[in-house]
């Protein structure tokens, strides 16, 4: 008997200490600073872009890499999260902002050395929250807006039922893009509808989720301003377009059911892309769209634009379409070497740097 009340007592020290243990030892990603590592250039990269002619670089485990040399040599920022990162933006050589999962944003004012945290998925769901209760107290503060549907009760039930999903699980949910139109106004986007804007430089965000004609509350994929429009783009041909004088975004009709995973272009001509190759083109400001064969089938999830104002689109497996008539047409261009790759950017007419799954490639096109 002695010896069956020995085991029950040492089980469940045993059992204490390793509750004991994970509680000391667990540590939310959102509040682990991203470590430091000789090996840090050679993960995974998601997004690139420059900010006046620094190239940065954001991707897995919160690692953020930034170069000085047009990605020569790269030097490791300080990161205050170990959440994955998507997508990186600056409007101006200073300031930026980068997104990623668990609804992280980080702000950097010194050209990307170091980042501070200004948003997350646990943050994100009291904001809804607070916003969600507040259309139930005022039905008709959307009189004048056709979607969504705001009754006495609040938001439609759908968006309701989201709303307490995102509550239940935490902070689950991946920003996927983010977009600044200058170092106070911008948008996030991510899965499930998810988008935010704010106009103080992220000190604080209003959500959007009742401002877009996405009644499935499809994942949107990318936001990008083409001339004087900004658009969203996602699953099943979403496109949106925003509308200013009501301050919504309207679906775009657009002839195809597949994901669109970018969108670019240039003044007068913007271009969205997806999967299997998938290339539409607009002249008319999103009215109509006509599909841009490539020969490619291979799913196309970047772009960038050369200081020459040649449209290059980016493959999975690092093949790129390029463009010297706005989108109109595109021609293949294979690299040297297997790159799988996730974003690029354009350094000059000819030069670029491509981010994926075993780092940074510096690529030469003429």
């Amino acid at each position: 008997m002695k010896y069956r009340i020995l085991a029950v007592s040492l089980l469940a020290a045993a059992i204490m200490f390793s509750v004991a243990y994970s509680q000391i030892s667990f540590k939310d990603v959102l509040d682990t600073p991203s470590a430091k590592s000789a090996l840090a250039t050679k993960t995974l990269y998601n997004g690139i872009v420059l900010a006046g002619k620094r190239l940065i670089s954001v991707g897995q485990r919160g690692h953020i890499v930034y170069s000085d040399d047009q990605g020569n040599n790269w030097i490791q920022a300080s990161v205050p999260v170990t959440s994955d990162l998507t997508a990186v933006t600056f409007p101006t050589p200073q300031k930026g902002w980068a997104v990623g999962h668990d609804g992280v944003v980080l702000h950097s004012a010194d050209a990307g050395v170091t980042w501070k945290k200004q948003f997350d998925g646990r943050a994100a769901a009291q904001v809804m929250t607070a916003h969600h209760k507040a259309l139930k107290n005022c039905a008709s503060c959307h009189d004048n807006m056709e979607i969504p549907k705001v009754t006495a009760q609040g938001a439609e039930p759908a968006m309701m039922a989201e709303i307490k999903s995102l509550i239940e699980k935490g902070a689950d949910k991946p920003f996927l893009d983010v977009w600044f139109e200058n170092e106070t106004t911008g948008f996030i986007i991510g899965a499930f509808n998810l988008i935010f804007r704010t106009v103080d430089g992220g000190k604080t965000w209003e959500p959007w989720f009742d401002r877009t004609e996405n009644k499935k509350r499809l994942h949107l994929y990318a936001v990008r301003q083409v001339g004087q429009e900004l658009y969203i783009v996602g699953e099943q041909g979403l496109v949106l377009k925003l509308d200013k004088q009501s301050g919504q975004f309207r679906a775009q009709k657009v002839p195809y059911n597949g994901t669109f995973f970018g969108l670019t272009g240039k003044p007068g001509s913007v271009t969205v892309f997806g999967m299997r190759g998938n290339v539409f083109r607009s002249t008319d400001v999103g009215n109509s769209w006509k599909k841009i064969e490539t020969g490619m089938s291979l799913g196309l999830i970047g772009s960038t634009v050369t200081t020459d104002g040649r449209i290059v689109l980016l493959s999975q497996a690092g093949r790129l379409l390029v463009s010297g008539d706005d989108g109109a047409s595109f021609t293949t261009f294979k690299l040297g070497q297997p790159f799988p790759a996730s974003a690029l950017v354009a350094i000059d007419k000819e030069n670029f740097v491509l981010a994926g799954l075993h780092g940074m490639l510096k690529q030469t096109v003429k």
